[in-house]
């Protein structure tokens, strides 16, 4: 089954959406997805997402111990800019040494510049304190947020019932926007994946999304360098 990758994924024990839209974005023949659970509060504060800290390697280690892994990602956006990026990459790599690692915004990132987007806008679930972290974080990074709006929830579980037609609405309504050069939406809660195709139709912007992005990087760090029809731009690079 994992021929060309195996791919593993530590998903917060409140995410009702990362494995639905994944297993339909890595749909390619001879690679495998696998998954572990992580717990977590499903209050959506800066201290709560520090508190995943102590949670990361263990639940990296439930991921096929003894078997071969190309690529391990954390499913958490929030929590990677509060945690740090390169923290938690080494607390995966204290369970798999050495391994390739994603996270949500590194792979925003790094799609967003693949695209060669400068300027985004911003679609988040979260509260104000968290929405002007990630700004920040994202343009002390080299690009700018010139448009920022959110559903301004604090609780996870309601994050998911989010529609995707009220995200697409708010998707295109940032993208009017001329000073956007694409759309970033923030949080693996959110339902966006199957919308990317018809979205970048309608205003002519790429758009992507924290599971959108993360699947890509971790398609392209394990190798598996396919140009993937009907998933958006990003995967036509």
């Amino acid at each position: 089954m994992a021929r060309r990758a195996a791919i593993g994924l530590v998903v917060l024990a409140t995410d009702q959406t990362i494995e639905h839209e994944w297993r339909r974005l890595l749909a390619v023949d001879g690679v495998a997805l696998y998954e572990s659970r992580l717990m977590n509060s499903s209050t959506i504060t800066p201290e709560t997402l520090k508190a995943m800290e102590g949670e990361i390697a263990g639940a990296t280690g439930l991921i096929l111990p003894g078997c071969r892994l190309d690529v391990v990602g954390y499913a958490c956006t929030s929590g990677t800019m509060v945690i740090g990026e390169e923290r938690v990459f080494e607390l995966i790599r204290q369970a798999r040494p050495g391994i390739a690692c994603t996270t949500p915004i590194t792979a925003a990132l790094a799609g967003l510049l693949a695209l060669g987007a400068r300027r985004i806008a911003l679609l988040t679930p979260y509260v104000d304190a968290i929405n002007q972290m990630m700004r920040r974080y994202i343009e002390a990074r080299g690009i700018a947020v010139t448009a920022m709006g959110s559903f301004n929830h604090e609780d996870d579980t309601e994050v998911a019932r989010i529609s995707p037609a009220s995200i697409r609405e708010a998707a295109i309504d940032l993208a009017r926007n001329d000073a956007v050069d694409a759309v970033f939406v923030s949080c693996t809660s959110l339902r966006l994946a199957e919308q990317v195709e018809a979205l970048e139709r309608e205003t002519g912007k790429p758009v992507t999304s924290s599971n959108h992005a993360m699947a890509w990087h971790a398609l392209r760090l394990a190798g598996v360098a396919d140009k993937l029809p009907d998933r958006g731009r990003l995967f036509r690079i």
